[in-house]
């Protein structure tokens, strides 16, 4: 799914993928950092616990961020398609300075909204300017293209991941998140070596990447963010390879980025802390 085209007199919303298990009860870096780019005080943020299968999971998040000193937070208790077509959902959403994808399931996820109103009204309010974040699951399925399984370890192979359609709320990256943490690598460079275009950014728990409208990000929170660029890949063998065979992949660019670090998409240019 592309993204929302650009409106006019509008500028984009920050999209926010956290790699999972973000700290929910200390500093709440990253947490506190979502709210205050939503208004602070003045924040409305809107929920949407559908990944997780647990009841409480979004009444958790409402009290975490009314705890950062958001009181305007709402819980979208979407649990099957037609949920997500609920005229008084849709309205909520419409309220909202933020909107908040928790982890759980991105199947789950991506199943009972995709094509869905709701889906589309995510992807049109954050081009009108609203800020999504997603965390986990929440993270994978912001991109075009979601990862939702493969092999762990640092060798790809041409079996090595499994791609479903996401939300579409970029087109430039392929995400996958819980990283360093569950030895990701290999299943990310694999997604990338299908079609050497998108950059591959793994995001290690608590940590994301908070990406402007100029389509650059920084890191912020404990962990390291993973980048492969594929723009100066001379060779891929994954035409060749048999589906368990290891890849060969020449000339990727790989960049660690720790808090403080940005990157520019477009530019594909990485820059230390300030």
């Amino acid at each position: 799914m592309s993204i929302s085209p650009d409106l006019e007199n509008h500028t984009r919303g920050y999209v926010v993928p956290i790699g999972g298990s973000e700290d929910r009860e200390g500093a709440c870096v990253i947490l506190k950092k979502f709210a205050k780019l939503c208004g602070g005080e003045k924040a409305n943020i809107v929920i949407i616990p559908t990944a997780s299968v647990l009841a409480d999971t979004g009444q958790k998040y409402v009290e975490i961020f009314n705890r950062l000193g958001v009181s305007n937070v709402a819980s979208l208790q979407i649990e099957e398609r037609l949920d997500a077509e609920r005229q008084e959902f849709l309205d909520r959403l419409d309220l909202a300075t933020g909107i908040f994808i928790t982890g759980g399931n991105q199947l789950r996820l991506s199943t009972i909204l995709g094509g869905t109103e709701i889906a589309q009204k995510i992807r049109r309010l954050n081009a009108s300017g609203v800020h999504v974040a997603g965390t986990s699951a929440g993270a994978a399925i912001m991109p075009e293209h979601m990862i939702t399984g493969g092999a762990t370890g640092t060798a790809p192979s041409r079996g090595g991941v499994i791609l479903a359609p996401g939300l579409g709320l970029t087109n430039s990256l392929l995400i996958d998140q819980h990283f360093n943490e569950r030895d990701r690598l290999g299943r990310l460079l694999t997604a990338i070596s299908y079609n050497p275009f998108r950059v591959g950014v793994g995001i290690d728990e608590d940590t994301a990447i908070f990406i402007d409208p100029e389509q650059r990000f920084e890191v912020v929170g404990s962990g390291a963010v993973t980048v492969v660029d594929p723009s100066t890949l001379t060779y891929s063998s994954m035409s060749e390879a048999a589906k368990t065979d290891a890849l060969s992949l020449l000339d990727l660019k790989l960049h660690i980025l720790s808090k403080g670090c940005s990157y520019h998409i477009a530019d594909r240019t990485a820059y230390s802390a300030k």
